[in-house]
Formats: C-alpha cells, structure tokens, sequence
C-alpha cells in the first residue's frame, strides 16, 4: 500500500468508541460506516446507511484457520444488510462505503464495479477467508474506471485504519532484510518470519516438526492449519504453503517446535539475538 501522509477524520456518532463510527479521509467524498452486529438496529435511523453503496461483512467461522470476509453491493445498503443480518451467522461486524455528497451518489454500475474489484484482489491477496460465489462484471466508461480505482485505493486504507487489513501485504520487510527477519530452528526444522504489528508472520517455505508433544496446547490449530492446506507435507516435510499471520510470536513459535515455546526467546535474528533483546529491552 502507498505510504503518503493523510488526515482521517472518525466521528463517533452515539459517543461509543467501540460502537458505530463513520470515517473518511478528508478531502475525498467516500466514507466508512463501521456497523458492530449488535447495534445495527441502532443504525437504520441515519440516512447514509439507506444509500447506494458497496459493503463487507466481517468475522470468524470456528472451521477456517482464516478470517472471514464477504463483500457486496446494494442500491439500499440497509435492506441488504438487514437481510443478511438474518441469513448468515459468521459476521461480526459490517463496513460500507457511501458517497458523503448527496449530489454525487454512486450508481449501481459503479458499486457492481467495486464489488468486482474488491473481491478479485480480495483473493489475490489472501489473507481473508472468502466464500461466495464470483461477483459480475459490470462495463463503465474508461474514464470511470479510473476514478472508481481511485475509490477503491481510499476504501483500501479506511478499511486498514478501521482494523481490516483486507488488502494490505501481509509482509513488510524482504527475506533478505537482515535487520527485520527472525529465525526459529532445531535439527529437525528452520522457520522464519516477522514481528509486525499484528503479532508475527511465518513466511512461505518454513518447515515444521510434525510430531508435538503430550502438552501441547496449540494441536486445534496446527490440525487447522493442515486442514486448510495453510500447512502442507512436501517431500516427507511439513512446510508453510503460504505466509501466515499468527497472532503472536509464542503460537508461531509453537507451531513451528511442536511443543508449547515461548516466542519470545525462540525467535532469533541471524546475530542470535533473541525478539526479546531487540523490541522488548
């Protein structure tokens, strides 16, 4: 994601900070209405959420290793999602992008184009679980297409400051980034990663011991992790398929040794220094 300063102004609409906020970056006409599940009755009195708009539903399914997303459009943001708030168990929390220009609303073209897009490098970029079927592809103008591409760059970074990093790499430094790379290695296996601000990444190629030991805490998620192909068996090996956000640095740690570890002093940098010496001291 391009990194380029900016205002982003949240309003808090009921005073909650963990309730309903609605943001926008300051100078452009797209704004974010971040809906908690259990105050979307609340929300069907403000006139934004009964507009033209593109939406994604947020949460957790017990069965994926992964975050859930699903992504949508409707010519009435609050219908749509009030029947999905009936329909489908797994969200926790809706975000839907409006026009704040009453003069200047979105058509339902534009919203089909965005709900396509938003999908398409939703899956690219894998971090979410999705699981719907393809949205259709809608035809604009050529000079529409660029200024929805633009939208769709300002719904990528409020949905980031929101808590949704649905579109940002999941890596932020290089493998060869000496200064930023962690290591977690025995005999039997060598994982690496890095520490962000998320907890800690595993990246792609990392091996892992396959047997575990009687006390280990984490075999749910391991099992998990296999079953969602996360983690696969290659060449007598089980090794990461894919990069992999942990939630922190002791159950990447854990799953890599097989054994219940402490992250913390398990992952080193090439020097030998442990995670701890380095952020924590």
């Amino acid at each position: 994601m391009e990194i380029t300063p900016r205002t982003i102004q949240i309003f808090l609409p009921y005073g909650s900070p963990r309730g309903i906020k609605i943001a926008e970056i300051t100078n452009r006409t797209v704004q974010a209405i971040l809906i908690p599940r259990n105050e979307f009755n609340r929300v069907s009195e403000r006139h934004e959420i009964h507009n033209v708009g593109i939406y994604f539903l947020f949460g957790h399914n017990e069965e994926n290793s992964k975050p859930q997303v699903y992504i949508g459009e409707a010519e009435n943001c609050y219908k749509r999602l009030n029947n999905h708030n009936k329909e489908k168990d797994f969200w926790e929390v809706a975000i839907l992008f409006v026009t704040n220009n009453p003069q200047n609303q979105f058509t339902k073209s534009d919203v089909k184009y965005l709900e396509n897009l938003s999908y398409l490098k939703a899956v690219e970029n894998n971090r979410f679980y999705i699981n719907q079927t393809i949205p259709q592809q809608t035809f604009v103008p050529e000079w529409r297409k660029a200024d929805l591409e633009d939208i769709f760059n300002t719904i990528k970074i409020l949905l980031s400051t929101l808590g949704y990093p649905l579109y940002e790499s999941m890596r932020k430094v290089s493998e060869t980034d000496e200064d930023e790379v962690y290591f977690c290695s025995n005999n039997e296996v060598t994982a690496k990663g890095e520490y962000n601000e998320e907890g800690f990444i595993v990246f792609k190629g990392s091996s892992i011991r396959p047997q575990t030991t009687k006390a280990f805490k984490a075999k749910s998620k391991k099992d998990k992790l296999l079953e969602d192909k996360v983690i696969i068996e290659k060449e007598g090996k089980l090794i990461f398929n894919e990069d992999y956000q942990f939630t922190s640095p002791s159950l990447a740690a854990s799953i890599v040794l097989g054994r219940n570890q402490n992250g913390w002093i398990a992952w080193k940098n090439r020097e030998g220094k442990t995670l701890d010496e380095i952020k924590r001291q």
